[in-house]
């Protein structure tokens, strides 16, 4: 990492930074810059730290309410991990819970692992297989307009492909709609295949060597972990480090800025930081009220559409689940009717989440496709839920555990045209000195991404001082 040794802190005086937000993303911003002896703030609206991030363990069930893993995309979450001294809690999935399965013809198809696989699968047509083989041969789009992933989809591949595949996969990443999530920010690394190898397929085969000298490794490739006590020992650790720095229930309600920093205010009086990293979320950014020398208006990012989501998390005696649950989860197009988003067969991915006798299984619903069902009541989620599962896992009885958690704004929606707020972001930080912005909003909504921003953000702080 080398945060630690950037600026040795008997060489300098250490000038207070404060950090709104302990999320996953504030927490590791903060971690590194405390080692590295910097004088950190958290500031926390809620009553923990975390975020999304929660895990309860109840009667021998371990339930995850947002993420359920952590995908080792890149060296600096690997690091981490080691700098928080949880290498010996963490828990990599088990080899056998590699199948994915996505649903078509109302029932759980095994996605292919292997290029024999593909040809063989019946979850695409022929039409649809060809339209794969063919896709090396699509001339790469170079006219400069902005695609959502669903136009990229059919041009390079076909309508099925998109409502039988893709639809489900980004219902699985950003609980959102194909055809307005936007290819650039959404999926960059989709667009950087075509723009540098003219296609997915190439880029995948001749772009390996590029991703293995990075160290950076594809999603669909990566490595997925947890810890033993669920992924919320992460945050725990890292707001146990912290100590008196963390700030729970303590929401910044305005920041304003001084000849030499900032003037954060909260609840319980001012105090005056050198440097200030935002860590929230985009709609509370736009809602804070900021003073600086030159005009700072944040009301667009409240146009960034945040639909709900709800977990919903369920355990069942083994005998009462017809499939067998053994691989990591379902995914569900939208073109099959079905209410849930997908399902995480959690139980099979580490050990201890069920009693003996039993699995649980986390299903998802809402998001940009059903909305108006993220918002349901409890025992409206929970039946919701129960009929799908009933017809795809051949589910019988009820429930012997039922925990459910709705998170009313959940995921940030990277729609076409969200280079706005970007390049709104960017121009501010260009031209208010001491004021930075991390997080999902800004830098991908995935756990390991928001991972990578706190380092990345911590690591430009430290240079800059």
């Amino acid at each position: 990492m080398g945060l630690v040794e950037l600026v040795p802190p008997k060489e300098i005086e250490m000038k207070p930074v404060a950090i709104i937000g302990a999320g996953i993303t504030g927490l590791t911003a903060a971690f590194y810059l405390k080692r590295a002896g910097f004088a950190v703030t958290v500031f926390e609206a809620g009553s923990r730290a975390g975020g999304v991030i929660q895990s309860i363990r109840e009667n021998g069930f371990l339930a995850e309410f947002g993420p359920n893993t952590i995908l080792e995309t890149s060296p600096k979450i690997k690091q981490l991990v080691m700098d928080a001294g949880l290498q010996a809690r963490k828990l990599d999935t088990d080899p056998k819970a590699e199948a994915r399965f996505v649903v078509r013809y109302g029932r759980p198809i095994e996605m292919p692992g292997k290029p024999l696989g593909f040809i063989t699968t019946p979850l695409f047509t022929a039409k649809a297989k060809l339209a794969v083989l063919r896709e090396p041969f699509i001339k790469p789009r170079r006219d400069g307009m902005e695609e959502s992933i669903g136009q990229f989809v059919v041009r390079r591949f076909n309508q099925e492909f998109l409502d039988h595949a893709i639809d489900a996969l980004v219902a699985g990443i950003y609980a959102g709609d194909p055809h307005k999530l936007s290819l650039p920010h959404a999926f960059p690394k989709l667009k950087a295949l075509e723009d540098n190898y003219g296609s997915m397929i190439k880029g995948q085969i001749f772009g390996a060597r590029d991703r293995k000298k990075s160290g950076e490794v594809a999603k669909d490739r990566a490595a997925k972990f947890s810890f033993d006590e669920g992924l919320q020992v992460l945050p725990d650790t890292l707001a146990a480090q912290l100590g008196d720095s963390l700030k729970l229930n303590t929401p910044v309600t305005k920041l304003a800025q001084t000849s030499d920093g900032w003037r954060v205010t909260t609840a319980n009086g001012d105090a005056e930081f050198d440097k200030v990293i935002y860590c929230g979320t985009a709609y509370k950014l736009a809602q804070l009220k900021l003073e600086a020398k030159t005009t700072l208006d944040m009301s667009a990012l409240a146009e960034i559409s945040y639909p709900p989501v709800s977990a919903v998390v369920l355990g069942f005696k083994r005998e009462d689940v017809t499939h067998p649950s053994s691989g990591f989860g379902m995914l569900i197009p939208k073109i099959e009717g079905f209410k849930i988003l997908g399902t995480i067969f959690s139980s099979a991915l580490f050990p201890n989440r069920a009693p003996a006798g039993h699995i649980t299984l986390t299903s998802y619903i809402g998001g940009a496709r059903y909305p108006e069902l993220g918002l349901l009541p409890e025992k409206d989620l929970v039946q919701t839920t129960l009929a799908d599962l009933r017809v795809l896992l051949g589910v019988k009885g009820q429930p012997v555990f039922t925990h459910t958690k709705t998170w009313p704004h959940a995921i940030p929606q990277y729609n076409v045209g969200y280079g706005k707020y970007r390049d709104l972001l960017n121009q501010i930080e260009a031209t208010t000195p001491n004021l930075f912005f991390a997080g999902h909003y800004r830098d991908g909504v995935s756990l390991g991404d928001s991972i990578v921003s706190g380092v990345n953000i911590a690591e430009r702080v430290g240079k800059l001082s």
